[in-house]
């Protein structure tokens, strides 16, 4: 039986993406084959599928770095048939057939059963961003982050990673203060439960290699100039999460704020979170660590066969929130 996929090929370094009819035995190699009922679309998603960003590293491959759906068939004796699973991250979309796509095929090490409190499109109203943002959050609070330390700052914020991360700190109880240049979306981030929404300018950081202290920490989208200004603010024994580079890959800063306010930078990488952590941090987000206004984060819902303009707008900055893809 053929299904509908959205596949990326490189033909003379020109990368494209089209949707393509394709059969099971077509897609990478797994041991587990799911009915995929939704995805998402990652700043990632849309790099990779229009060629902006190196991010697939074989062609031809269908997009998606998440995914939520049914299991079909599995060797694993613990995965039946029916089974709701969600993966996300480990190489799908970049060395594996992903999400982007009616059906795939994944190894079993990659999926995880869907966690309870969750179903396959709220899943996928988080995905990637929403476990990034969770993943971040977990390291800052085992690395002793207290709301008594101060309010948290979140660069970024109107993007996908940024507006989970706003909602879920101001699920958890936290201060929030929401950075965002997109003066239209003020209201929305307000509405996920931010106590500020200000620009970079409005945050007035000075450029000392240690300022006054005024944030208990960080979730940076950024990079750049404005994550090592933030560095010099943060209070004594605040943790700052680096989550993406927006502004740009580099950081010039100083040890101050780290040997004279035992400050910490902590690094988030969720493509190659090692499983067993996955799974804490996914069940969690159907737990303790579940957003209070999910549904408002979703700003669209797209069938998969309307998902091309999805990247164009997502890179443009033309979207905001999160987009779920609709596979079926």
């Amino acid at each position: 039986m053929s299904f509908l996929a959205c596949r990326v090929t490189n033909e003379n370094d020109q990368v494209t993406h089209n949707l393509v009819e394709m059969n099971v035995d077509d897609l990478t190699e797994g041991d587990v084959v799911i009915k995929v009922h939704y995805s998402s679309v990652n700043y990632k998603d849309a790099l990779g599928a229009t060629g902006r960003g190196k991010i697939l590293k074989t062609f031809p491959l269908n997009a998606g770095i998440d995914l939520a759906g049914e299991v079909v068939s599995s060797e694993s004796d613990d995965l039946k048939p029916g089974q709701l699973v969600l993966v996300n991250g480990c190489g799908i979309g970049e060395q594996f057939d992903g999400g982007l796509a009616q059906m795939a095929r994944v190894k079993r090490e990659f999926v995880i059963p869907m966690p309870e409190g969750l179903d396959a499109r709220r899943a996928m109203a988080l995905g990637t961003a929403g476990f990034t943002a969770a993943l971040a959050l977990h390291r800052m609070q085992e690395n002793n982050q207290t709301k008594e330390k101060g309010p948290i700052v979140v660069t970024g914020a109107s993007g996908g990673v940024g507006s989970l991360a706003v909602n879920l700190l101001s699920s958890q109880g936290y201060e929030v203060i929401a950075v965002s240049g997109r003066k239209e979306y003020y209201d929305f981030l307000k509405q996920l439960g931010a106590n500020e929404v200000v620009s970079i300018d409005d945050l007035n950081l000075g450029g000392k290699p240690l300022e006054k202290g005024r944030f208990g920490g960080v979730i940076d989208n950024v990079g750049g100039e404005l994550l090592a200004k933030l560095i010099a603010h943060t209070n004594l024994w605040g943790n700052i999460a680096s989550i993406g580079l927006a502004d740009s890959h580099k950081l010039d800063t100083t040890v101050f704020p780290f040997i004279l306010r035992g400050v910490s930078i902590l690094g988030v990488s969720s493509t190659n979170c090692p499983m067993p952590l996955r799974t804490e941090i996914w069940n969690r987000l159907g737990g303790d660590l579940k957003l209070n206004a999910l549904d408002s984060i979703i700003t669209d819902e797209v069938p998969l066969k309307d998902v091309s303009p999805v990247f164009t707008d997502i890179l443009d900055r033309k979207r905001y929130g999160r987009v779920v893809i609709n596979c079926q």
